[in-house]
């Protein structure tokens, strides 16, 4: 891929999803957001059991309807935002005024970054809820692999946003170069 302003080639070129799929930021954005379906298709599908005795509905995770909450939550506003940010991609080599082009990938860091965390949080929680899990709340063991696929995809989520934070940071070292450069000859940026 040609040099640009923040890791797109020349701004106004045509579209090209065979460029778009092949990248490494975009990849990961996919892979987290099959992830992020995985930890609140779980718990939405499976992390709900009725009481035998009450008859009313609780959370595996040690009966804390706060955690299945938490990964619902974060599982959504996961997928929402891996699709936003697909669609920033596909837009980002439309964006022709460099300053705007910085901005997408200071907003790529910070999300990126801040969705790491999110699920960080959101492992140790769900892992500890269900290690304090009793036994007699499940006793026909319902879930436990949803439940269990939860605490894992959550866990993997770390590393993939933390990859893409990392990408955008790396993106934007590269390419400040470029502002730079083009700053301090701009006969030579223009061909």
């Amino acid at each position: 891929m040609e040099g640009g302003a923040y890791g797109a080639g020349k701004a106004g070129g045509a579209f090209d999803p065979y460029t778009l799929i092949r990248q490494p930021h975009t990849i990961l954005r996919v892979v987290s957001w099959v992830f992020s379906i995985v930890v609140f298709g779980s718990i939405v599908n499976e992390g709900y059991l009725n009481s035998f005795s009450k008859g009313e509905e609780f959370c595996i995770y040690n009966r804390n309807a706060s955690a299945c909450s938490y990964g619902v939550t974060v599982g959504v506003l996961a997928f929402l935002t891996c699709l936003l940010y697909l669609a920033l991609d596909v837009y980002f080599p439309q964006i022709s005024s460099v300053k705007d082009r910085k901005k997408a990938v200071l907003s790529d860091i910070g999300v990126s970054a801040f969705w790491a965390f999110l699920w960080f949080v959101g492992f140790c929680y769900l892992a500890n809820q269900w290690q304090v899990s009793k036994p007699e709340d499940n006793p026909l063991n319902e879930g436990t692999d949803a439940a269990r696929a939860a605490i894992a995809f959550s866990f993997f989520s770390i590393f993939t946003w933390s990859l893409t934070a990392a990408l955008a940071v790396r993106r934007f070292k590269d390419l400040t170069f470029q502002e730079e450069y083009n700053t301090l000859f701009p006969a030579s940026a223009q061909p």
